[in-house]
């Protein structure tokens, strides 16, 4: 049980690394930048959504953090029949998790903005009409929201998940 559980640690930390890190560089900065560049920001993006497969490796690191955490959860509460999930620590982690959950799916839709602006870029062939403008602004606006409050509830979650151990009431 005990290397399980240090494996699960293992996965459950690096993968959320990766998952907040990149959440946090896509949001305050990435975004910011290829707004500001234009075109080039958009080929940029549609690197790294078509060939580096961000959104992918995103969802990846997301559903391993996701489901890593969830079977220490159900490890340390006993199947959830314990009262630690009462307690402070059980509260922090399940608290951590809810927050960790909104942030998977609000960035569910980033990624899913992300693609059709990739898909209306490549459809543009060459300059795109203003039709094909104000739709990937508006993807990008609706993209924007996405990040911003998907970073929010992930840092939240990230701050639980530090302290949780150190909750006492």
């Amino acid at each position: 049980m005990n290397i399980l559980i240090i494996v699960l640690r293992i996965i459950h930390v690096v993968a959320g690394v990766f998952w907040v890190g990149g959440a946090m560089f896509g949001t305050f900065l990435l975004g910011p930048a290829v707004s500001a560049t234009g075109e080039s920001g958009r080929t940029l993006m549609d690197y790294l959504v078509s060939k580096a497969r961000m959104s992918a490796r995103m969802s990846g690191a997301s559903g391993m953090t996701v489901l890593a955490g969830a079977v220490l959860y159900w490890i340390d509460s006993r199947g959830l029949s314990s009262p630690w999930t009462t307690s402070g620590p059980g509260l922090g982690f399940g608290i951590g998790a809810i927050l960790a959950l909104l942030g998977m799916g609000l960035g569910a839709m980033v990624g899913t903005n992300a693609k059709k602006i990739g898909r209306l870029a490549a459809g543009a062939q060459g300059k795109p009409s203003e039709a094909q403008l104000a739709e990937m602004r508006a993807a990008q606006s609706a993209m924007g929201r996405s990040s911003l409050w998907s970073t929010i509830a992930l840092i939240l979650s990230l701050v639980c998940m530090a302290t949780a151990r150190y909750w006492l009431f």
